[in-house]
């Protein structure tokens, strides 16, 4: 059985692996939160690539991550995806090619097109909009039933801990059935486009699935 590494509000790495658990405290601000990952970043001496997805329902942040984590722009005006988007974001050796697939309805069945073959895939989800939570466990386990999907690593974001009363990580691992998914590595980070917190923390575990 595969391990699980999730992150909570607290700063702290839980590492599930049977029936070990190992804590360690998580410093950082989001001042240094681009020096610290280039720096991590120029450290690695050969290029890389790591194709990713990036996919989850309307609203939950996807694109204010790729915009983060590509420029460092956050915006409470984000255009609504259509399709797709596209975009490279090189940190240092390494360049992290990303699809950013809309999450309306009526582009759900194309996940898994865009899914297909890549390095990772990046489940967002709203933390704090819980009544959304049924539809997103679907999606995501309907996904993952895909045979063209198996092995793929899984991230789960849960964004938006920067609002009172999002759900913890132990919330969206009970409410997305995370423990239930097997076959391939699964972690689940809390996080906030708006504030970066946790996302250099994210963006290694990307540059992780680089070759």
């Amino acid at each position: 059985m595969r391990s699980c590494t999730v992150f909570d509000t607290c700063r702290r790495h839980v590492t599930l692996s049977c029936s070990t658990v190992s804590l360690r405290a998580q410093t950082g601000s989001q001042m240094s939160f681009f020096s610290s990952v280039l720096v991590w970043f120029s450290s690695i001496f050969f290029a890389k690539a790591a194709e990713i997805s990036v996919v989850g329902l309307q609203a939950s942040g996807k694109t204010s991550f790729v915009n983060v984590i590509g420029s460092g722009q956050w915006s409470e005006d984000v255009v609504p995806t259509v399709a797709f988007n596209y975009r490279k974001v090189r940190k240092g050796a390494v360049t992290l090619k990303i699809w950013d697939v809309a999450g309306q309805p009526k582009f759900r069945s194309m996940w898994e097109r865009y899914c297909n073959g890549v390095d990772a895939v990046v489940f967002v989800v709203d933390s704090a909009d819980p009544e959304k939570f049924d539809t997103a466990r679907f999606e995501l386990h309907q996904l993952l039933a895909h045979p063209t999907l198996t092995g793929v690593p899984l991230l789960v974001l849960g964004n938006k801990n920067d609002v009172p009363h999002h759900a913890s990580v132990k919330d969206l691992i009970r409410e997305l059935q995370l423990d239930k998914i097997q076959g391939r590595p699964v972690s689940c980070y809390s996080c906030s486009m708006k504030s970066r917190h946790n996302l250099d923390i994210v963006l290694r575990w990307l540059a992780d699935r680089s070759h």
